[in-house]
């Protein structure tokens, strides 16, 4: 049967994670330390299991409300409000989502119309671009430069701004780079913003992961919270990964839409994972978030090394000011970053992901997290310098 003939060519002709596709051939190779996959290396904490746990003996194991569970949206609108300065209604302005990834696609379905142009930071994390091609939108990658450190940066969006232009994609912290945007960037973005009428899809799953100063978002701007979508979640910063809770924050005339595909296509996040996301921040609030600044501390302490290290080795690296990347350059050595991950995978078993999988401004980077233990990036380190240390430069 010729499935050739059957198959969206949209989706035929996406191509497969680059994030994905490195993690696979990693665990091929025996003893491979893989510095791929962006997962805290921190178990949940027992507090959150345990009320997982105690829903499922208590017999909590129905459908809950579509929009989720109402404890965990007041939770969740008590705890934006507490960290970011954020106010929303959890009745009507938020949705319980599975991770952020769901709610990054209900952003795209609500507004985009096959034609509308939806404007990326370029290196970015690499679902934006196939979600918007999925819904018939046209992707429009602006670069960011690492003498802007790596931000979107007023006269950047202004020329990527067309009659066709709906969303802009706001990814800060950022993925790969662990680029920030500070209140002053932000300021500078949102009279381009309102002039060109433009909807800001914010993804801040990575806001508790900033280490010089606090996270700011764009919703917090005056007449900004009504032209954006904030997105987040508990994977990152409550190491929920596997849980898969998100949530999406916007106009309640928008999420009124949202609401109907949420609806149709998913029904409601799973019943354990919301009652651990609600113990999750209600622990927090509790212990004022210590378990989140351990973890954050722990990350700054690796953030470091590794920044030192490549800086080290000759590998230009950025030094990132949140998330769990580092982003060095591997242009002294090869062209791209596709076959310095290949070639270290091979030579030396360590798993590194193409800059390019983000963009194509990536394509000279290579991306490495470091949620992993202090132990596991100094053995990398020490296999990465020995693999460039035989490496003519790049000429």
């Amino acid at each position: 049967m010729n499935y050739d003939e059957l198959i969206n060519p949209v989706v035929a002709q996406l191509p497969q994670s680059g994030i994905r596709r490195f993690f696979e051939l990693a665990n091929e190779i025996e003893d491979c330390i893989s510095l791929g996959v962006g997962e805290p290396d921190f178990v949940t904490p027992w507090y959150i299991r345990d009320s997982a746990v105690k829903s499922v003996v208590a017999g909590k194991t129905q459908y809950t409300s579509n929009a989720g569970l109402l404890q965990l949206r007041e939770m969740i609108a008590k705890y934006l409000d507490y960290r970011f300065s954020l106010s929303y209604e959890p009745k009507d302005e938020m949705i319980v989502t599975i991770g952020a990834s769901e709610a990054i696609d209900l952003a795209m379905r609500t507004f985009i119309s096959p034609g509308d142009e939806v404007i990326i930071p370029d290196p970015s994390y690499v679902s934006y671009v196939p979600n918007v091609r999925l819904v018939g939108g046209v992707p429009v990658p602006v670069k960011t430069k690492v003498e802007d450190d790596f931000t979107l940066t007023p006269q950047a969006l202004e020329s990527a701004v067309t009659p066709k232009s709906k969303i802009l994609i706001l990814p800060y912290p950022n993925n790969p780079t662990g680029a920030i945007m500070t209140a002053e960037q932000l300021a500078a973005l949102v009279p381009v913003i309102r002039k060109h009428n433009l909807i800001v899809v914010s993804d801040e799953i990575y806001a508790e992961l900033t280490y010089e100063g606090k996270h700011v978002s764009i919703a917090s701007f005056e007449g900004m919270k009504e032209r954006t979508v904030l997105i987040s979640g508990f994977s990152k910063a409550f190491a929920m990964t596997g849980w898969r809770v998100g949530y999406v924050c916007a106009p309640k005339d928008v999420i009124r839409q949202m609401y109907k595909i949420h609806q149709y296509t998913i029904m409601c996040a799973p019943t354990a994972s919301q009652y651990a996301a609600y113990e999750a921040i209600k622990g927090g609030f509790e212990e004022d978030f210590s378990s989140v600044s351990e973890m954050r501390e722990a990350y700054d302490k690796r953030r470091r090394f590794l920044v030192a290290q490549f800086n080290s080795m000759g590998l230009d690296c950025f030094t990132p000011r949140g998330a769990f990347y580092v982003f060095p350059s591997v242009k002294r050595f090869y062209p791209t970053g596709d076959e310095f991950a290949e070639k270290l995978l091979y030579g030396e078993s360590v798993a590194v992901v193409p800059g390019g999988a983000f963009g194509a401004e990536g394509k000279g980077h290579v991306r490495c997290s470091y949620a992993y233990s202090l132990k596991s990036l100094k053995k990398a380190c020490e296999k990465i310098r020995a693999f460039t240390e035989n490496l003519p430069d790049n000429k």
